[in-house]
């Protein structure tokens, strides 16, 4: 444990850190206000804090810099709640797609790192399912779902339908399978087979199986804002191998949407720092993240990813606000309330 003093000086270390980004020495803490301490015992306390692993020397500097851990329990322990010093616009109550890619970008403008949304999970039920012929064999399969998102896949098939078979086949999809699971309905169809014509019960198969499979490409869709804003952090300028490992995160996603479904399972706002999190072990990157909902049910998760020098009340205040404005969003309610609670904040 540390104590006051100890506590004192590493949390004026990193806050200095942060604001300068520049390795911080004892002289400089000397002149911070509330330690009054000599240049020698802080650095006997420097001392301390190196050996728990808290705060490293850099090799061209005689100051010192906080570790992932020294981060952490800053985190933890030593960060209040602040009232939102910005103001953050309404999400408009839109088609989802739109909410969370306006989001994204909120996001990255307010942090000015990278804005990241996870699109919302729901099921795979559907409220309305129309064909638009396009060409010869050639389909557009229109699926609505019942929150108001639209899905548009071609579909390809052997048969050249009339505009009278693609009518029938949505109007019986419509008329019988409305609302139901997408699985529910492929079952449907298997037994009630034989009542339907041969060609158009083909499509309709076709027309689901599509229809999963774009719903379930949707649910694993991730909104990704700012990424070129990392370029300008001058704490990968002298390691163009973290940037890269960065990029190649957000390239591939699929560590991005393990770590964001981590994030939903936990109530507030989640911070991972540094290599902390093996499912994005990029050293010198942090997320700050928080789960969204939809009248009352948690769906997805958004946040902010930036490198881990980051002013993470600030950053806690952008993505707690976020969250609310686009559960309201979503939920098409009131206005949503941006004054920031004391909610939980952690790993």
């Amino acid at each position: 444990m540390l104590d006051d003093r100890a506590r004192l000086l590493l949390k004026t270390l990193i806050e200095r850190y942060i604001a300068e980004g520049q390795p911080v020495g004892s002289r400089t803490l000397s002149r911070a206000p509330g330690l009054e301490l000599s240049p020698a015992t802080i650095r006997n306390v420097m001392s301390d804090l190196e050996a728990l692993g808290l705060i490293v020397s850099p090799h061209t500097s005689a100051g010192r810099v906080p570790t992932a851990r020294g981060y952490r329990l800053f985190v933890d322990t030593m960060l209040t709640a602040q009232r939102a010093d910005f103001e953050a616009p309404q999400l408009p109550a839109e088609q989802p797609q739109r909410v969370i890619a306006h989001a994204a970008q909120l996001l990255s403008n307010l942090s000015q790192f990278v804005g990241v949304v996870m699109a919302p999970r729901r099921s795979s039920a559907f409220r309305h399912i129309e064909f638009l012929r396009l060409s010869e064999r050639r389909l557009l399969l229109i699926i609505v779902a019942p929150d108001g998102d639209v899905q548009n896949r071609v579909l390809f098939t052997d048969t050249d339908y009339t505009a009278s078979e693609l009518q029938q086949a949505s109007n019986y999809l419509n008329a019988h399978f409305s609302g139901l699971d997408i699985e529910q309905v492929r079952l449907r169809l298997r037994q009630e087979v034989d009542s339907l014509r041969g060609e158009i019960a083909k499509l309709m198969h076709a027309a689901v199986q599509l229809g999963s499979e774009a719903m379930t490409q949707a649910q694993d869709e991730v909104v990704i804002s700012g990424e070129r804003n990392l370029l300008a952090v001058s704490d990968f300028s002298g390691d163009m191998n973290q940037l890269r490992r960065a990029f190649e995160l957000f390239e591939q996603k699929a560590q991005l949407i393990r770590l964001l479904d981590m994030s939903s399972q936990a109530e507030g706002v989640r911070i991972f720092i540094g290599g902390e999190s093996q499912t994005v072990p990029v050293e010198d990157l942090s997320v700050v993240s928080a789960p969204y909902e939809v009248d009352g049910q948690v769906v997805g998760t958004l946040g902010v990813i930036g490198p881990t020098r980051m002013p993470y009340d600030r950053m806690i205040q952008i993505v707690d606000i976020t969250a609310r404005l686009v559960s309201n969003a979503l939920s098409q309610g009131r206005p949503a309330d941006t004054t920031l609670e004391s909610r939980p904040a952690g790993r």
